[in-house]
């Protein structure tokens, strides 16, 4: 079924608002009448986008998760890059600071908004792993990277890096967190069979 232009203008425009919402009361305080008083629509207008707010929820961690997988696809798709880089620099493509405001990434911390964490997390891992595997394939095929299990590594790497360096879960000192970052590079390295370093030399110049 073709989409209106309309009806996409408006379904961003619920988002929009439900985002700005969720970042300054929490999701779970606010309602629906809240969006729909932000966006000035009535509630059937509402469930004609949305059945729930989850779904609003959804929707918001969608987008980002989108952002992050276009950086990834083009960086991958860069014939000028090696394998290493590659890996490297989808890995920096998916720090989403910049595409999520403060509050939100605050919001996403509480306790009470485990579920809008939860399912961010699942998200990113579950649609940047397939494209992580595509790097590790071309690196093995040039005899560069080594690895049995392709994809159970990049979703155990992903899981781990997303959620050691998660500011929100483990509040460290900026050392502590480097440590950690160095020690899942050298994870990272020992699963694809490369030499010490080779993505420590490359991940540091960028990684501030």
């Amino acid at each position: 079924m073709k989409v209106s232009k309309e009806y996409n203008e408006r379904r961003k425009e619920i988002v929009d608002a439900a985002r700005r919402l969720f970042s300054t009361k929490g999701y779970n305080k606010c309602t629906i009448n809240d969006i729909l008083d932000a966006v000035g629509i009535a509630k059937g207008t509402f469930y004609y986008y949305f059945s729930s707010k989850e779904e609003v929820l959804d929707a918001i961690i969608n987008r980002v998760a989108e952002i992050v997988v276009a950086r990834a696809e083009e960086v991958v798709s860069n014939s000028e890059l090696s394998p290493v880089m590659k890996m490297v620099n989808t890995l920096l493509s998916m720090r989403v600071e910049s595409e999520v405001d403060n509050d939100l990434m605050e919001e996403l911390h509480k306790p009470e908004n485990a579920l809008m964490h939860q399912k961010s997390l699942s998200l990113m891992v579950t649609r940047v792993t397939p494209i992580l595997v595509k790097v590790v394939d071309e690196g093995i095929s040039q005899g560069i990277f080594k690895s049995d299990f392709p994809t159970q590594y990049m979703q155990i790497f992903l899981t781990s890096s997303i959620t050691l360096l998660d500011d929100g879960i483990f509040q460290v000192k900026p050392e502590e967190q480097q440590m950690t970052l160095r020690a899942l590079v050298a994870l990272l390295e020992k699963m694809l069979g490369v030499a010490d370093e080779t993505f420590w030399n490359v991940t540091k110049q960028y990684w501030g």
